[in-house]
């Protein structure tokens, strides 16, 4: 039956039609944004899942800086200690030389009182954003944060006791050969705190750094992740994009027949 009030071919094609446009809006949005997911409306399940991982990448990003001022600090104390380590060497290696009755004690004397001076002054330069690991006195530990729980992802780096272990003022002065003997046991024991000192130091630089790689890891993986559940695939969006863009025109194209079948009714009443 044909009736001039109701166009049933019309109404289906302009909802179609909508649909369509729908479609087609829906798919040029995700290729603009680069999103498929862009909001809890999309896809809530998805949407908070994503949500949830970049408030976790946010936190590594975080960590990674935590980690990186911390391998700095370390850095620079393990500095301090290795070239604390050369400078003992330096200083075992006079008072050897000054074990021998033909020498100028004096002047040796006088190059290890200049080298103990350099010692200090390393230590009280060993400072990095106002923490000194070669200072117990002034920095008892270094805590860096190594993941996102602060109750059990750090990590502590405890700092060189150097008033104990480094302190050149219980050098014996060198004035003759048994003084020097007496120097030269001292200065060894220096040596060797200097060396584990720096050996400990150099085990958490690498723990740090090794921690520094996995969050990067960790961080990229999240983020190939979020990118998975909610990035556009721009291939197969294009190619939607093509075929609804064919089809709005064909359902326009649909419309406007439908629009016309009710002007075929005027030929009944010629």
């Amino acid at each position: 039956m044909s009736s001039i009030l109701t166009n049933n071919g019309a109404m289906v094609a302009l909802q179609t039609l909508k649909s369509v446009n729908m479609d087609l809006n829906d798919t040029q949005s995700q290729i603009s944004t680069g999103k498929r997911i862009g909001s809890a409306k999309d896809n809530a399940a998805v949407w908070a899942i994503s949500k949830t991982m970049d408030s976790d990448i946010a936190g590594y990003n975080s960590v990674q800086e935590s980690l990186g001022v911390g391998e700095a600090t370390v850095a620079v104390a393990l500095s301090g200690a290795e070239q604390i380590v050369e400078t003992l060497t330096e200083m075992k290696q006079l008072a050897i030389s000054a074990n021998s009755e033909n020498v100028d004690h004096a002047k040796i004397q006088d190059s290890l009182a200049k080298k103990a001076a350099q010692i200090e002054s390393i230590i009280d330069s060993a400072e990095f954003n106002g923490a000194n690991l070669l200072d117990a006195a002034t920095t008892t530990q270094l805590t860096v944060l190594g993941g996102l729980d602060p109750s059990a992802d750090t990590i502590t780096v405890t700092s060189i006791d150097s008033a104990a272990d480094l302190s050149t003022a219980g050098i014996t002065a060198i004035t003759d050969v048994a003084t020097a003997s007496t120097a030269l046991t001292e200065i060894e024991t220096m040596l060797g705190n200097a060396i584990d000192a720096s050996a400990q130091l150099g085990a958490d630089s690498n723990r740090l750094s090794d921690q520094s790689k996995f969050v990067s890891k960790l961080n990229d993986s999240l983020k190939m992740g979020v990118s998975t559940m909610t990035d556009t695939n721009m291939e197969e969006s294009s190619a939607r994009l093509k075929a609804l863009q064919t089809q709005q025109q064909l359902a326009v194209q649909s419309l406007s027949i439908a629009n016309q079948a009710p002007q075929t009714l005027m030929s009944l009443f010629r």
